[in-house]
């Protein structure tokens, strides 16, 4: 089961993309690796021998494991049945931020590593975004700019990006409603540029 939103995934000039493929995934080596032993300082060897155990940035994990199973991956503890069980319990109440500013995008990540969890991860994410999506729309949609910020410091990126999608879309129908929607006005760009211009000259 896999989410399809198209700013992130896979998507190579994505900030957002780079900082969730730069978490760190548990993995077992399976079979000896040459070369890259400085990734263990503590080992102090040229080569990782298999049954050696590393977190490694999720992009580094996928890359080893789709190329012959040089390594098995677990999930992330966010990701472990702990903590399935307390998105499942009330997901709204959950300060996802803290738990990964990049949930779904990481999850998204990890759902070709996961193995037999995959089904299990892949519900997850799609259930969570599912049980917070109202909270947030309606949050975005009625709340005071100061309760806004506070309700947004729970949310992870994917969500704050539909946070302010809902606000604009709010802002802009009440424009639409006031007949105000059809004032041409000089977009925030152009305005920049022209400030920056006029203090060159001055």
């Amino acid at each position: 089961m896999t989410l399809h939103y198209p700013s992130y995934f896979p998507s190579y000039f994505s900030i957002n993309d780079i900082l969730a493929t730069n978490e760190r995934v548990p993995c077992k080596f399976e079979r000896t690796a040459y070369g890259i032993g400085f990734l263990d300082p503590s080992s102090g060897n040229k080569d990782l021998e298999s049954g050696t155990k590393l977190e490694l940035p999720c992009w580094l994990a996928r890359a080893l494991y789709s190329r012959r199973r040089i390594v098995s991956c677990h999930l992330p503890k966010i990701f472990k049945e702990k903590y399935r069980e307390i998105l499942k319990a009330d997901a709204s109440l959950v300060d996802l931020h803290m738990l990964s500013p990049h949930f779904y995008e990481l999850g998204q990540h990890l759902l070709p590593l996961a193995g037999t969890e995959a089904p299990d991860l892949g519900t997850l994410l799609v259930e969570t975004l599912r049980e917070r999506l109202r909270g947030i729309m309606d949050t975005s949609l009625n709340s005071l700019e100061d309760d806004a910020n506070s309700h947004m410091v729970k949310l992870d990126e994917l969500e704050k990006s539909l946070f302010h999608t809902g606000r604009k879309t709010f802002r802009d129908h009440q424009l639409w409603l006031s007949r105000r929607a059809h004032i041409v006005t000089t977009s925030p760009m152009v305005e920049q540029h022209n400030k920056r211009k006029f203090s060159e000259l001055s």
